[in-house]
């Protein structure tokens, strides 16, 4: 499994790294863009979305054609390898068709369920976030540990929310965070706060719903970091669903499980 590991590893950084570089100069150009609505007008796809996804597949049905594959944009496909990767091609595309630099590739690879892959690369920070199962987590190369110390109340968490939930509950998770004494910041990518929590810029993040391919590269470089994270349903069609998301580095575990009640 080592090799296999090592070889889609180094396959991910540097897909994520060519993605990102086509996703950048679409960016560039979002004016010609025509942007389009899922499930609401907050909801936002682009060509850049679906493009960088297909080239994501393509380059991953080269190396690996028996892997299973999870875009955002386009479905699930089933592999026989026992490896099945799981790609937000452009997480933040509100950002990104607003012209704000919070967004990134997020790509994670499952082993039998299991994320040992997470690589995010943030193409206007020009920032790779890369882990692996057992092998740590890096940014642009240097090692990435959680610092201990680092609780709600001395360090900034990270929030999501979406129409998924009610106003209300956001209302109430956002009241119970600065009543603890916490601060927040929500930049628009659940993915690259994660990366930011991994990265120790944010002591947690917490999102009452989110999708695999938000999470999953995330929770990767969350733990190879030496940070905590609530569990993700990946078997079968669970894969597809949405679930609540929460990763904390170790000061921070107790209180923002508290918080979402997780």
């Amino acid at each position: 499994m080592t090799h296999d590991l090592d070889a889609r590893f180094a396959l991910a950084q540097t897909i994520a790294r060519k993605a990102g570089t086509v996703a950048l100069d679409y960016f560039n150009r979002r004016e010609t863009l025509v942007i389009e609505t899922k499930r609401d007008a907050q909801d936002v796809v682009s060509i850049a979305d679906r493009e960088v996804e297909n080239l994501i597949r393509a380059a991953v049905a080269d190396a690996h054609a028996d892997d299973g594959f999870l875009g955002e944009e386009y479905g699930l496909a089933a592999g026989t390898s026992g490896y099945t990767w799981v790609v937000d091609p452009i997480d933040g595309t509100s950002p990104f068709v607003n012209g704000m630099p919070s967004w990134c590739v997020s790509i994670a690879v499952l082993k039998e369920s299991k994320p040992v892959i997470g690589v995010i690369y943030a193409p206007c920070f020009d920032e790779l976030y890369a882990a692996a199962a057992a092998k740590g987590a890096t940014l642009n190369g240097r090692v990435l540990t959680l610092d201990p110390s680092r609780t709600i109340r001395n360090a900034v968490t990270g929030i999501g929310a979406n129409n998924y939930v009610t106003p209300a509950f956001v209302g109430k998770m956002v009241e119970s965070l600065l009543e603890s004494g916490g601060n927040f910041i929500r930049n628009g990518s659940g993915a690259l706060m994660l990366a930011y929590v991994a990265a120790g810029r944010l002591v947690g993040y917490y999102e009452p719903y989110m999708h695999a391919w938000d999470c999953l590269a995330g929770y990767c470089l969350v733990t190879e970091a030496g940070g905590w994270h609530h569990p993700f349903p990946v078997e079968g069609e669970q894969l597809t669903k949405g679930s609540p998301v929460l990763a904390a580095a170790p000061g921070a575990i107790d209180d923002l499980r508290r918080i979402a009640g997780l």
